[in-house]
């Protein structure tokens, strides 16, 4: 399957204005978000592809001078997916487009791979996004931060051949019970990690958005409010740990993080 990664990137974050311009220390020295997250997609096997879409001259410029290829794309994408449709109709072509986010540059690269295998696999599947089995502890932190008002991770409930039935912020399905620290457990948590057929995410935009996703602020609820069969794939950690930037606080976390994999 012919594959491309887009990864969307824009300045005007509500959260972190400029953050995909950040600079992250790790054990290779300085570089900024965007060049991590574009090096984390080209260590991913298998993909013919792979550009940087974002509607800011600033990220555009920096990108093209560290080498990657760039789209440029408009200031009306509501959503990372919204922005990776502009860029399958730019690019057409490619039998999968994946959604790597321009803030995740943990992402390990066998999550990606394993998406786009799973939607060899599963053809009526338009869309495939990872899910990791939660241990106790994981669970537990989840169900702190929301007792605390914060929203620790999105969880994801799927049935028979890991179709997707639901995704929320809050932890689903409701369990009961007290887990020990290491014990697995019913509850998933996803990743947001997507891999797209090219005619479902040509689709999306022109669908409303509907009360889930306005509720949730899950743009992939969209996909199952029109009723489109999202596809689950269940990945390992290998050890790795993985956090998204959001926040300026989430900077010496990554951080951290990068300094252990060089461990």
């Amino acid at each position: 399957m012919k594959s491309l990664i887009a990864i969307p990137a824009r300045y005007a974050s509500t959260r972190y204005p400029g953050k995909p311009l950040v600079t992250l220390r790790g054990p290779d020295g300085e570089k900024t978000l965007i060049r991590r997250s574009w090096e984390a997609a080209m260590q991913v096997a298998g993909i013919d592809r792979v550009v940087v879409a974002t509607d800011d001259t600033r990220i555009a410029d920096h990108a093209s001078a560290f080498g990657a290829e760039v789209v440029m794309t408009s200031s009306d994408a509501r959503n990372g997916t919204e922005r990776c449709a502009e860029v399958a109709a730019r690019l057409p072509g490619y039998d999968v487009i994946v959604n790597l986010q321009g803030d995740a540059p943990l992402t390990p690269a066998w999550f990606v791979e394993h998406l786009v295998q799973g939607l060899a696999k599963d053809p009526l599947a338009d869309i495939a996004t990872p899910v990791l089995r939660c241990d106790g502890r994981a669970v537990a932190g989840f169900l702190n931060d929301r007792r605390n008002g914060r929203v620790g991770g999105t969880t994801a409930v799927f049935g028979a051949g890991g179709r997707a039935l639901y995704f929320s912020k809050e932890v689903i399905p409701y369990t009961g019970t007290d887990y020990a620290p290491d014990d697995p457990t019913p509850v998933f948590h996803h990743v947001g990690v997507y891999a797209y057929r090219p005619a479902a995410l040509a689709a999306y935009p022109t669908w409303p958005i509907g009360p889930l996703e306005t509720l949730e602020g899950l743009e992939q609820l969209r996909f199952l409010e029109q009723g489109r069969p999202v596809l689950c794939v269940e990945v390992e950690a290998r050890g790795r740990r993985f956090w998204e930037l959001n926040n300026p606080s989430d900077v010496p976390i990554i951080e951290a993080m990068l300094a252990g994999q060089s461990a």
